[in-house]
């Protein structure tokens, strides 16, 4: 099957295969299952940030009306801490003791026959505290510094020499604040019961790893779960672990022996399933008169709950973005009394990057140099650390082409040169990339007598288009019609699958269908090797193709035959294989795996007396690998862009100081762009397949967001003068 090694699969993408059932309703999220017997949860949520529950007084909630359960530290029974996954340790389990680490942690929660009654009872829970200082700020001396959390701080060359060496030396601080997940969808979680088997729908991007905490928590065998989030309303990181209302609602259908329904609210999203960490980092840069980079210097801190871990290695990408010599990256965490951080699009890099790219366009300034050619005369071809050629690398080609697509010949040097009537016209672009990220991941084929085709992995589909591009790579690679073939997900009886998350599922999930199909076409030649009516008798893999259901010699289309006179003419009703992928090893087959990279340009319009800041257009030229659905893949951009937009101009997490209560956990008070606040947005793809695996994609979840920041406050200094250091960029910053 020579041919299935470049899958034809590129193009301008199909219509997205679950459409008609989100658009008639008919898609089924975790929230619209039921049980005839299901009853509802509510929970308790601590007043204070740090001390301890002195009582708790459940009386007035037992006895409201439909309420069969109140469950707290003094009765919930002893439960362990699940298992480290591959993105860290689980989260602490749930009303195990007195203490209090955060405000809005889970003291209760209540089961009631309706939602109405739940919610009713739990504010009849009285909580009495001694309430301890909490420490809420990342520079509170304290507070517990962990230093190099996760063995990746680095250091190349000597940073004090590269500095010495350099005619221009730019630093400061860079700040970054919380930002809360908020996807349209609420997480929501039921549980239901039977016997020692339990069956979950949850609000998850990665089922396996729910399967696989709740059988540790519970105490009980793999086997017997089943979880299933066949549709998710959205995601961004906040699906990828375990939180303690997952647990909390199994616990609370265990002990009342019924289905049991939890859906958190808004304000509860806020503090029960992550967020993006505050950062504060260092940032220093040394260069040439020519623009030659002689040293970077790159520390970040961030902050992290009380008993919790969070990757989160914000100066990481500085030690392979550019070629410099003298490059030291260091992370530091706080521990603080906050909600457990979690992965939030672009986990690390969204905050590195605004550092970096804020910097270098600093010292462009500084040096009266382009900052597209400063980046251009740092070009890394080869990966810094590693001294390997790139897997794949088309970000000069993106640099090139998105330059022109946007116009960037025509960006005067001088700030606040540009206008546009009244207002301050302003250019930014950033250089951008996402580090390489892929796991083991299973997949199961079938063809049935009819023709049609069922591929099928635990994977799940948080609205990126999982289930159609791999509708289309299964088609591709078994040779049939997309109406023809039926991708299932979201079900942990399902072949083992990797989170939706990392940019890494498409590379692992495609990687694996690309194995797994290839296992099929073989079995039906294994099932023809001996059959002296096939014209296919005695070939093998390499020998053949696909193409409209059939199997036929290469060069050959008459010497062959379809995958349903092959099934109809041997009995049988099916055949089935399995497949799985393994993913590159970094310097493997003499390279560096490349994640994807990017460049991002953006014109901003500044009024200059009342410091209105209008994002006018973005251009986002993309080297995302094999694109296997541009339409998809374009959404993806578009969508990554908006939310760095957000990251930019908007989003917030205010946190009173005094109480650690978060003051602004609503809708109405947690700003986000709407449609008025996006602009006219263009996304380029360019490159071609990745060498590293056998599809040649590239994630591409994060890399949207990436660099937006950046290139917006790079824009605003343009249009101002003024540079901008700390997130989000408000009015009162540019007045």
């Amino acid at each position: 099957m020579t041919t299935r090694e470049v899958p034809r699969v590129v193009g301008p993408g199909l219509d997205r295969v679950d459409a008609p059932l989100k658009v008639t309703g008919r898609a089924l999220y975790p929230n619209d299952f039921s049980y005839p017997d299901l009853v509802h949860a509510a929970l308790v949520r601590s007043t204070i940030a740090a001390g301890r529950i002195r009582s708790i007084d459940a009386s007035s909630a037992h006895a409201a009306p439909g309420v069969l359960a109140v469950i707290t530290f003094l009765n919930a029974p002893r439960l362990e801490r699940a298992p480290m996954t591959l993105l860290g340790p689980s989260p602490p389990a749930p009303l195990q003791d007195d203490r209090i680490l955060h405000y809005g942690q889970h003291v209760a929660i209540v089961v009631a026959t309706t939602a109405e009654q739940a919610r009713h009872a739990a504010t009849l829970v009285r909580a009495e505290y001694d309430p301890t200082e909490a420490l809420l700020d990342i520079d509170d001396p304290r507070a517990e510094v962990l230093t190099n959390p996760w063995g990746l701080d680095s250091e190349r060359g000597d940073v004090n020499a590269g500095f010495t060496a350099a005619d221009v030396v730019v630093g400061d601080n860079y700040t970054t604040p919380d930002n809360t997940n908020n996807p349209l969808g609420l997480m929501a979680t039921i549980a239901s019961w039977n016997g020692d088997s339990l069956t979950v729908h949850d609000s998850t991007q990665w089922p396996h790893n729910v399967r696989t905490s709740l059988a540790a928590v519970f105490k009980i065998p793999e086997s017997r779960i089943r979880v299933l989030a066949p549709y998710v309303g959205g995601g961004f990181g906040a699906g990828l672990r375990v939180w303690p209302h997952v647990i909390l609602t199994v616990l609370a259908a265990r002990l009342v022996g019924r289905p049991v329904k939890l859906v958190l609210t808004r304000p509860e999203m806020f503090t029960a399933v992550g967020h993006r960490p505050n950062s504060v980092q260092h940032l220093r840069i040394g260069a040439t008169r020519a623009g030659e980079l002689t040293a970077i210097e790159h520390e970040g801190v961030s902050t992290v709950a009380m008993e919790d871990d969070d990757y989160e290695p914000v100066s990481a990408g500085s030690a392979f973005s550019y070629a410099c010599p003298n490059v030291v990256t260091r992370d530091r965490q706080v521990r603080v009394n906050i909600p457990c951080p979690g992965s939030m699009r672009a986990p690390a890099e969204g905050q590195g990057n605004f550092a970096l790219e804020s910097a270098l366009d600093e010292l462009a300034h500084e040096l009266g140099i382009d900052p597209l050619e400063l980046r251009l005369r740092n070009y890394a071809d080869e990966h810094p650390l590693l001294g390997l050629p790139w897997s794949s690398k088309a970000l000069r080609e993106c640099y090139l082409r998105g330059a022109e697509r946007f116009g960037w010949s025509r960006r005067s040097p001088q700030p606040g040169s540009m206008r546009d009537g009244r207002w301050l016209v302003g250019y930014g672009m950033a250089g951008v990339s996402y580090p390489h990220y892929q796991v083991p991941c299973q997949a199961r084929a079938s063809v049935h007598r009819d023709g049609s085709a069922n591929v099928r992995s635990a994977a799940t589909d948080i609205g990126t288009g999982t289930y159609t591009v791999m509708t289309q790579l299964s088609a591709e690679l078994l040779g049939l019609p997309t109406t023809q073939v039926r991708f299932d997900l979201g079900d942990s009886d399902m072949p083992y699958s990797p989170q939706a998350g990392g940019s890494g599922l498409t590379g692992a999930l495609g990687n694996a269908v690309h194995a797994t199909c290839q296992h099929l076409v073989q079995e039906f030649l294994d099932v023809v090797r001996d059959d002296l009516d096939s014209p296919l008798r005695g070939a093998a893999l390499g020998d053949v193709t696909v193409a409209e259901g059939r199997i036929h010699r290469v060069g050959a289309p008459e010497q062959g035959e379809s995958y349903i006179d092959i099934l109809a003419r041997h009995g049988l009703e099916e055949l089935s294989a399995d497949g799985r992928s393994t993913p590159p090893q970094p310097g493997g087959a003499g390279m560096a795996t490349a994640g994807a990279f990017g460049a991002k340009f953006v014109e901003i319009r500044v009024d200059p007396d009342l410091g209105l800041l209008r994002v006018a257009r973005v251009v986002s030229a993309i080297d995302g690998g094999r694109i296997l659905n541009e339409k998809t893949a374009t959404s993806q951009i578009i969508g990554g862009t908006v939310g760095g937009i957000s990251q930019a101009m908007f989003e917030d997490t205010a946190t009173d100081r005094g109480t650690g209560r978060i003051a602004n956990a609503t809708f109405g008070d947690y700003l986000m762009p709407v449609n008025a606040d996006i602009p006219d947005m263009e996304v380029l793809f360019v490159g071609g397949p990745d060498r590293a695996t056998p599809v040649g994609t590239k994630g591409i979840g994060e890399i949207g967001l990436v660099g937006v920041a950046a290139a917006i406050a790079n824009a605003v200094h343009h249009a101002t003068g003024r540079r901008i250091r700390s997130l989000p960029i408000t009015i009162d910053k540019l007045l």
